[in-house]
């Protein structure tokens, strides 16, 4: 694991993608990342069943296609997914870059928070067997209460997951944009992980403040769990295990009527997923933006509007 490679194409025959650096990491990777939580299956809350030799096909095509971030978390699938990746990335772990997360303690019954400093160092253990890795490139809290974000011993267990290679830059994963804010404020994390599309634009306030402080954005949801690409009705059929079932009806009729709004703004050729992220890739501020993605054809789609043109960034 590490930093992506140059720009240009490498040895090994990835495609040309877009690059931007991570914060004040000094990591480099692809300007689109891959979401691993689909990938986790059904065992645990997600987006529904799932085929692993279908899900570690996506993997590496998106290696192939150029693509060098990786997020996933220990408590997607409740660990399946970490160990998909570690199975799927095994041969091409050079130049890959892979974030996970801890904060949800599924081991000890129930699954519920535990950010204690002690849990966490054992939690990253647990994942970097999965992900048959002796170090993480990034290891970020996940979903943090703000209390947590300034508590010393917790910043504590970080630095010294640092120091011992085990991590190589931390961050947080913010289940709101006002968490987001706090994490800036604690001002240790090097990454900060936010919702950030076309429906929900709020994150923006944020940017100034990340740019400033050198903290990498990663974007997750640019399509809006799938709305945005203009797949679904106001009545969507989902499969047994979807989150997205959760939503009632006002969400859906009031979330596709938007997107379909947003869709006549499509460039000549573009889809509505390549709308979507290009809004978010439009921000410098953003280091990433990760698509989620559970099959080769979707991984096609969600990294098709890198492939359309190539930058680099140091925003």
């Amino acid at each position: 694991m590490g930093a992506a490679p140059p720009v240009e194409a490498t040895s090994g025959g990835r495609a040309r993608l877009g690059i931007r650096r991570l914060g004040r990491t000094g990591f480099r990777v692809s300007e689109i990342g891959f979401g691993a939580w689909g990938i986790g299956g059904a065992a645990a809350p997600g987006y529904g069943p799932t085929d692993d030799e279908t899900s570690m096909a996506a993997v590496r095509l998106a290696v192939e296609l150029g693509c060098t971030f990786f997020d996933t978390a220990d408590s997607y699938g409740f660990g399946h997914s970490e160990r998909l990746l570690g199975r799927a990335l095994g041969a091409v772990r050079d130049g890959v870059f892979i974030a996970t997360k801890a904060g949800y303690d599924f081991y000890h019954g129930p699954p519920r928070p535990n950010f204690a400093p002690a849990y966490l160092r054992w939690a990253l253990e647990q994942s970097l067997r999965r992900l048959q890795a002796e170090s993480v490139d990034l290891f970020q809290l996940h979903d943090p209460p703000a209390a947590v974000l300034f508590d010393p011993r917790v910043v504590a267990v970080l630095r010294a997951l640092k120091a011992e290679g085990k991590a190589r830059a931390v961050g947080v994963s913010a289940a709101t944009v006002e968490d987001a804010f706090w994490a800036l404020q604690a001002g240790w994390p090097e990454t900060v992980q936010v919702h950030y599309h076309m429906l929900a634009p709020e994150a923006e306030a944020l940017f100034p403040l990340a740019a400033a402080r050198g903290v990498g954005i990663i974007a997750r949801e640019p399509l809006a769990n799938g709305v945005l690409t203009g797949k679904f009705g106001p009545r969507p059929r989902l499969a047994p295990g979807d989150i997205r079932a959760r939503r009632g009806a006002a969400y859906w009729a009031r979330a596709t009527a938007a997107a379909a709004r947003l869709a006549r703004f499509c460039r000549e050729g573009e889809t509505p997923t390549q709308l979507a992220l290009r809004f978010v890739l439009e921000r410098p501020e953003v280091s990433v933006v990760v698509c989620g993605c559970k099959t080769p054809a979707q991984v096609r789609e969600n990294l098709r509007e890198v492939r359309r043109g190539a930058t680099t960034s140091d925003g």
